[in-house]
């Protein structure tokens, strides 16, 4: 089988959605969410909507994706709205390959940060050790930023 990351397809929304749904930490929001953005994406283009998508592909099975785009009212900020792997993907280096493809796209498009949120919650914290250890810095925690407990932890890496 081929392994690749590229540009979501059309058809990869179900895939998607199933990562999403099947990682384990998302709520239903959460996983709504992501649905309305790729629904965005689909209608308006990734430019338009500012929703850029890209998928692990392994074979026709998507492992995992990535969804990121600028951020507004800012020079050449971006932000990594969703990275997510599937638990069958998960310790083969999806995230780390996910990872360092979006940060070559952010690069191309003239991009100089990126701009990562993230809860605190405990089950969070696996989450938060990966951004570490793809070398981004925490930069500030909002307590109990998305409710009481639920504190937005915010990590940044100038490329």
């Amino acid at each position: 089988m081929t392994v690749m990351i590229m540009i979501a397809e059309l058809t990869d929304g179900p895939a998607i959605h199933d990562v999403t749904a099947n990682a384990g930490v998302f709520t239903q929001e959460e996983i709504d969410c992501v649905d309305e953005l790729w629904n965005e994406q689909l209608a308006n283009g990734a430019e338009t909507s500012g929703y850029y998508f890209c998928v692990y592909r392994d074979g026709s099975r998507i492992l995992g994706y990535a969804c990121y785009g600028p951020r507004a009212l800012t020079d050449n900020t971006y932000d990594l709205y969703w990275i997510a792997v599937h638990p069958d993907g998960r310790r083969l280096g999806v995230g780390r390959s996910l990872m360092g493809w979006v940060e070559q796209a952010i690069r191309e498009m003239g991009g100089r940060l990126v701009v990562v949120e993230t809860s605190g919650l405990p089950k969070y914290e696996p989450t938060r050790r990966f951004y570490i250890a793809t070398g981004y810095l925490l930069e500030a925690t909002l307590r109990d930023f998305y409710a009481d407990g639920d504190d937005l932890v915010i990590f940044t890496k100038h490329l």
